[in-house]
């Protein structure tokens, strides 16, 4: 059969054997889309996934809806900013895609099985559906084939234009509308194609080709979240580029205390969509899974997308975003004269009882108590105030440092000026200079040693195994630990209770508590430094010597602090 301009249409024969059926059944969600996007094709339309539904608890995927291209509104944002804009000379003039079309297919997670069944099937659309000449302009059906990215690859590898390589397979195939995919799918791949294949870049497009979210890892970002990624800093504040995109990296810290980037995203809004998809991302590409503890800033959207993906991962608020809004939020001769009290009982509050106390006392004193932001702060207390995750580790990360040089870091490279190409090249610059700094590091590792300050063996010892930035930091502690002294002040069949405290010490030196556990032979402190950054406290160290220890048992040793942190097994494409 044809239609007026003798164009040849689909088969209803073909077409009806295509069709999905109301409790049809999947063994993949991948099967039931390739299944519904066949069907697309014979009829003339592209498909495209949509929403989804997970279970509480365990986040298992359980419900899933394929739609056609035409569904829903065009986004309402790029409607009234196109709205308001004056077309520059040249640009495109972008027309509406989305018509409301309620086509779509549904399946949900069978009970019994592993498979999948078909709840929703719904055919009628509410435009004109494509005729076969037209079905290679559809998005779902533009696929660059491996035989194509094969031939593209090898003509690239000759310098071979990309205009030329688009004509050679245009013969090939006699004639573009054979070739499966238009000229921007051909272009596009060969922009993001990797030799290296543990290179990962994910992006999607809306229905009007703008791009709306990516996520990129090469293999030294993977690779370094495989030995540093049990704590990630994500977040969304940087203004980066002229197409109002928010730039997320998602940062760590190495063995020597530098900021090292596990991957990064563009995102065009802060939607639950568009975390969901992210931190999706991250579990699926990462080669240690879900991080240990996720630190980000303050947004109410994202800590409910957290809590869904990564329930098991610690979430906590950075601390510098929080204390930095103090100044605002409080009256400016309150602010002077008690920011410090209110960052002292943040930071170094011993016990929640200890913050407690503390922090309605400051409130009394300092006539803040019906002060709203306080009183929603103090509300959500255990995502940002120490004392509710210092028994965690964190890699140190609490105090401003980190996300202060961080902003400062990108900020030398990225401007809000920039197009997308000029954001890809400055931050590749900023990449490069992050990792030669580690790379200075390593040398020095090697071919440097700290000066020693002690006879101690325990000094001796260390020196040969931390960086130098950790061993500066645990030979200062070590050094320390030599002021303070121990006194037994209970003990069970289970444990030994001591107080420390340092000799000739301030009456503001506060003391300390260590427990000694018979069973597992190992101390605690209630400092918890130990516990948040992973190298001993002088408190521990001072029972080590007083205990006559002499080399710092294996246990304190965390291998992600040590020169060999990156010795041992060797990351691959597998994780």
């Amino acid at each position: 059969m044809l239609d007026d301009t003798g164009t040849q249409l689909y088969t209803p024969q073909v077409v009806e054997q295509k069709k999905p059926n109301v409790k049809q059944e999947f063994q993949t969600i991948e099967e039931a889309f390739q299944f519904y996007n066949a069907y697309a094709r014979e009829c003339g339309f592209s498909a495209r996934m949509s929403t989804s539904k997970r279970k509480k608890g365990t986040n298992e995927l359980i419900w899933k809806q394929f739609v056609c291209f035409k569904e829903g509104e065009t986004n309402e944002h790029y409607q009234k900013k196109e709205k308001h804009t004056v077309q520059r000379s040249g640009e495109r003039n972008r027309g509406l895609v989305r018509v409301g079309c309620k086509a779509k297919m549904t399946v949900v997670k069978s009970q019994t099985g592993p498979n999948w069944i078909v709840s929703q099937f719904v055919e009628e659309h509410n435009y004109a559906l494509a005729t076969p000449s037209k079905i290679h302009l559809l998005r779902s059906h533009r696929v660059v084939s491996a035989a194509k990215r094969g031939l593209s690859q090898q003509l690239s590898e000759a310098n071979i234009p990309m205009c030329q390589q688009i004509r050679v397979l245009e013969i090939e195939a006699d004639g573009p509308q054979n070739i499966g995919c238009v000229e921007k799918d051909i272009r596009n791949y060969g922009q993001r194609e990797e030799k290296n294949p543990t290179f990962y870049f994910k992006c999607e497009l809306d229905e009007e080709s703008r791009l709306v979210r990516c996520f990129w890892a090469d293999p030294f970002a993977r690779r370094s979240y495989h030995f540093y990624g049990d704590v990630v800093v994500f977040d969304t504040t940087y203004n980066t580029n002229k197409y109002d995109m928010i730039f997320a990296p998602l940062a760590g810290v190495n063995h020597h205390g530098q900021t090292v980037i596990f991957g990064c995203a563009l995102l065009s809004g802060e939607k639950t969509e568009f975390f969901i998809w992210l931190f999706n991302q991250l579990l699926d590409v990462m080669p240690r899974g879900a991080p240990q503890v996720i630190i980000t800033d303050q947004d109410p959207t994202m800590t409910k997308d957290i809590a869904q993906v990564l329930p098991s991962t610690c979430h906590r608020y950075c601390i510098w975003h929080i204390l930095n809004k103090f100044a605002e939020k409080i009256n400016t001769m309150v602010y002077r004269d008690n920011y410090h009290w209110f960052k002292n009982i943040i930071c170094n509050s011993e016990t929640i009882e200890e913050f407690e106390t503390s922090w309605a006392e400051l409130l009394k004193n300092s006539n803040l108590g019906d002060n709203t932001w306080l009183r929603q702060m103090y509300e959500i207390r255990n995502k940002w105030v120490s004392v509710y995750f210092n028994h965690i580790f964190n890699a140190g990360m609490l105090s401003s440092q980190r996300a202060e040089s961080s902003h400062a870091f990108f900020k030398r490279y990225i401007s809000n000026k920039n197009s997308l190409m000029d954001f890809i090249v400055c931050f590749n610059r900023a990449i490069n200079h992050q990792r030669h700094d580690e790379l200075v590091a390593d040398h020095i590792d090697v071919n440097e040693q700290p000066k020693l300050k002690t006879m101690c063996p325990m000094e001796t010892q260390m020196v040969k195994i931390y960086t130098k930035r950790n061993f500066i930091i645990f030979q200062d502690e070590l050094f320390e630990s030599s002021a303070y002294f121990l006194s037994c002040t209970f003990e069970d069949d289970e444990s030994v209770f001591y107080s420390v405290r340092k000799a000739n010490g301030s009456c503001s030196s506060r003391n300390r508590q260590l427990k000694y556990n018979k069973l597992s032979d190992s101390v605690s402190c209630s400092c918890r430094l130990f516990n948040f950054n992973g190298i001993p406290c002088r408190h521990i160290l001072a029972y080590f010597r007083i205990k006559q220890v002499m080399f710092l048992p294996s246990e304190y040793i965390l291998r992600r602090w040590t020169k060999s942190a990156k010795i041992g097994k060797v990351w691959d494409n597998n994780g």
